[in-house]
């Protein structure tokens, strides 16, 4: 245990430092690239982290499921920063509903920026709300996969927490297909832990739900796929989860 918390702690170190070479090497071409050169070194970077957990720390991930290329919605698990690494990998011109302190956060902001992802302040709830669908439909950068985490913040694996409204407003006023993604990762890359666990994390694209449904049966349909095929991947994993859960 001791060897692989050693081995976690260089993993951990390398990644923000590649980060930061990345964002800079990349960032002309990010600038100059637009929208499409930004992508082309996030997913970079995305692919490095992949490849640098399997080598340094033995964790091997893998995408299941069709990969969503048109213009969707995709409403996620969320684990921890790996789901993000995994589904941002896959998909060709992915962007994200992220929390607005993210903005000013050094790399991570800048690029946030350039894909077109879109801040929300959670803090201020529904006028929160009203923003993030007004930028959905009216924003600079349309088109692409829209990344959405459908419990609003990271779950740890086996918690329970219900499912936000915020999807199923995006889902109702886009009116554009719905891509369910669940995932084990929390199992081998804890919330709170410098700890990185050897295995296989999983992200899992479902079945696409058609537009039309109303707000409630939708809701409903994502949390009961999202947690099955969840709960699932992580007893794939070796972790089993209560029937009744736990709290986050």
């Amino acid at each position: 245990m001791a060897f692989q918390y050693l081995r976690s702690v260089i993993f951990v170190g390398q990644m923000y430092l590649m980060l930061a070479v990345f964002a800079v090497v990349g960032l002309p071409i990010g600038v100059l690239g637009g929208r499409s050169g930004a992508v082309l070194v996030a997913r970079g970077y995305c692919h490095w982290v992949r490849l640098s957990a399997r080598w340094l720390v033995g964790l091997r991930s893998e995408i299941r499921g069709e990969v969503p290329s048109g213009d969707v919605l995709i409403a996620s698990k969320h684990q921890s920063f790996f789901d993000i690494i995994l589904i941002f990998s896959a998909v060709p011109r992915g962007k994200f509903i992220m929390k607005k302190e993210l903005v000013w956060t050094p790399f991570v902001g800048w690029y946030a920026y350039l894909i077109g992802c879109i801040p929300v302040d959670r803090a201020k709830r529904g006028k929160a709300i009203r923003g993030m669908l007004d930028a959905a439909k009216n924003g600079r950068m349309q088109g692409g996969q829209l990344i959405i985490f459908a419990q609003g913040t990271r779950v740890a694996a086996g918690a329970k927490v219900p499912y936000k409204i915020g999807a199923g407003m995006l889902y109702k006023e886009l009116g554009q297909v719905c891509v369910p993604a669940a995932t084990n990762v929390g199992v081998f890359w804890p919330r709170r832990s410098m700890l990185r666990k050897p295995g296989l994390a999983v992200v899992e694209f479902l079945p696409p739900i058609e537009p039309g449904l109303k707000t409630g049966d939708f809701m409903e349909r994502i949390a009961d796929e999202i947690e099955t095929a969840s709960d699932a991947l992580m007893a794939e994993a070796g972790f089993i989860v209560p029937p009744e859960g736990r709290e986050a």
